[in-house]
Order: structure tokens, then sequence, then C-alpha cells
């Protein structure tokens, strides 16, 4: 296997797939970016095809929901579970970066998984007592932003195009703390359920305005 390159070779690589946007200038796309640069070198190193790193973070996502239905004490290993799904969600991109494997197919199946692992996270909230109309319209914003992202990368602007409040990150870790207060309290589970759904509503619609104002004054 020829060399893998460093973290600044990664980067710029990680930003020629993704539109020319560059990491470096903002603390925390550099930080998660660093760390999965980090977990991702011993898998490039051993070889791992990166759509089989993909569909395991798919079922790692799902586990979340499993976990979310046994109720109880089990929702604090559902917050491990869901911080492992958004890491493996970043691995299978940093090998391909790292190795130079990526595809059309990849990035296709990505985004698929990732819009899945989303709905597995919501159907976490609904699980522990939230209310189905909040889970379903905070998948809608949140397919709304990705939608228009991938409409507006094909009509010329960049892949991203902005980072937005309501990146997978951030999702990952509203999920989380859901989570983790419905295992710290199960007496109020439903609560921390319903701040979870309510908080991933009101950030993905702020980040789909502030998508929707970049889309329009780039375009």
């Amino acid at each position: 296997m020829p060399d893998l390159p460093d973290r600044d070779g990664y980067f710029l690589r990680w930003s020629e797939l993704h539109g020319g946007y560059d990491p470096r200038g903002a603390f925390w796309p550099r930080t998660w970016l660093t760390l999965t640069y980090h977990c991702a070198l011993p898998l490039a190193r051993a070889g791992l095809p990166p759509d089989l790193i993909t569909l395991a973070g798919g079922l790692v996502s799902a586990a979340v929901a499993g976990l979310a239905l046994l109720g109880g004490r089990w929702a604090l290993l559902a917050v491990v579970v869901v911080v492992a799904s958004g890491l493996v969600d970043n691995l299978d991109g940093a090998v391909a970066a790292l190795t130079g494997r990526a595809t059309a197919f990849g990035y296709v199946l990505d985004s698929l998984v990732d819009r899945l692992s989303d709905g597995c996270y919501l159907l976490a909230l609904w699980l522990l007592g939230a209310p189905a109309w909040l889970c379903v319209l905070g998948g809608v914003v949140t397919v709304l932003q990705e939608y228009v992202r991938a409409r507006a990368g094909n009509a010329g602007m960049g892949e991203i195009g902005v980072v937005t409040i309501a990146e997978r990150p951030t999702r990952v870790i509203i999920t989380a703390f859901a989570l983790g207060g419905a295992g710290v309290l199960p007496a109020h589970a439903v609560l921390a359920a319903i701040v979870g759904a309510a908080a991933w509503l009101a950030v993905g619609t702020v980040g789909f305005a502030q998508l929707s104002l970049a889309v329009r004054k780039a375009l």
C-alpha cells in the first residue's frame, strides 16, 4: 500500500472531495477531522473498504433505536453507541480520502446511510416519548437542508456551501444529550426526549435558514 498522507495532506484531500472547503479555518471542523484522521489511519492501513465502513455505521445507528426501545438505563449505553455511530460515519470518508478510494457510488451510499442514521436517532427519541409530529418535523428540516445543499452543489455552488449550526455532529450531540438525560433520570425520560426533539427541530430550522441564505447569495 502506498504511503498514507500526514494530517495536513489528509486535510487537503478532504477539501478536494468537499468542494474546496478548508476545515483548517474553523476550530470544530479542524478538531473533529483531526480525531477522525487518527482513528481512520489503522483502518486505512488494514485495507478496509470505505463502503464496508459506511454500512457498519448504519448498523451501529440502528442499535441506538434498539437500545431506546429497551428504555431505562439502557439509554446510557445508547449514548455511547450514538457517539460511536457519529465517529464511524466520518471514518468511511476519511479512509477513502487517505487511500484515494473515493467513488461516486460511495458518495451516494454515504448520503443514504446518513439520512437513515438520522431517522434512527429520531426514532430513538420517539421511542423514549417525544411526540411523533415533533420528530417528523425534525426529520423534514434535516432532509430539506441536505436536499437543498445537494441541489445547490449540482447548480455550481461548493458541495458544503456553508457550515450551518445544524450539521450532523450537532445532531449527534443533541441526540446523545437527550439519551443521556433519559438514562440518568428514567422517570423524566419523556421530558428528555421532548427537549431533544425540540432542540433538533429548532437547530435544524436555523441551519436550513442559514443554508438557504447562503445559496441565495451564491446563486
